[in-house]
């Protein structure tokens, strides 16, 4: 199995990668008008619309293939309800950009930080990711205390970033580096100085 259909697990979790069979059971939470508050997306139109865009998504990888697209379902313990999906995309430089939703009724349980937290990891391992990028809405407070839970830092504040649903948007982007990345990096710049 290669690593971007491996299913990962953490102490209350487990992540699918993402299939086409999964629409049907995601469609109920992934149609909350809440979830898109933030985002210039809107829920799926139909279980049709979404299975065919999860079909597309299986390939694990752009058309041209010079990007990684691994999305993963979020399902208590290893049989249980479904709470959300987490997403990443890992480029030909090795750098993620994240995103999830994690469905209305659990949320503020911690299950986004422990998806989260999982995918990160899975990323730096097989995927070799040397940096992660997320993008926020400046007004979503409760991701932005996520990601700085899990060691992000903010990098910049981008006004004007998007304008969606009768709003301008404005966007932080945070990143986080591996700790060994960041090292290396060091060390090298600390061997070229002499």
């Amino acid at each position: 199995m290669s690593a971007a259909n491996a299913v990962l697990t953490t102490e209350r979790l487990t992540l699918e990668p993402l299939k086409q069979s999964h629409a049907a059971a995601l469609l109920t939470g992934l149609s909350d008008e809440a979830l898109y508050q933030f985002i210039p997306q809107n829920p799926p139109a139909s279980l049709d619309a979404l299975q065919t865009r999860y079909k597309r998504l299986e390939s694990r990888s752009s058309p041209d293939g010079d990007e990684w697209w691994l999305n993963w379902a979020v399902r208590l313990g290893t049989d249980g309800e479904y709470v959300g999906v987490v997403e990443a995309t890992v480029d030909e430089d090795n750098a993620a950009t994240m995103a999830w939703f994690i469905f209305s009724a659990h949320q503020r349980k911690g299950y986004a930080k422990e998806a989260v937290a999982k995918l990160r990891e899975h990323l730096e391992g097989p995927f070799m990711a040397e940096s992660f990028k997320i993008f926020i809405d400046t007004r979503n407070v409760a991701s932005v205390a996520l990601v700085e839970s899990l060691g992000f830092k903010r990098e910049a504040l981008v006004p004007n970033a998007d304008n969606f649903k009768g709003s301008k948007s404005d966007e932080y982007r945070y990143t986080y580096v591996p700790a060994s990345v960041a090292k290396a990096a060091k060390s090298a710049g600390k061997g070229g100085k002499r």
